[in-house]
């Protein structure tokens, strides 16, 4: 069973295409990490 399961995932600002199509699953007990420099979005 997933814990957080994503499919087709698409973000835009305006026009510009930030994800595209992300899919992913996490599974229980598994350890998942999001990175990126400061001011790339990852909160959003």
């Amino acid at each position: 069973m997933h814990a957080i399961e994503v499919k087709g995932l698409e973000k835009r600002f305006g026009e510009i295409l930030a994800l595209d199509r992300v899919s992913f699953a996490v599974e229980t007990g598994e350890v998942f990490g999001y990175l990126g420099p400061n001011g790339a979005g990852k909160t959003t």
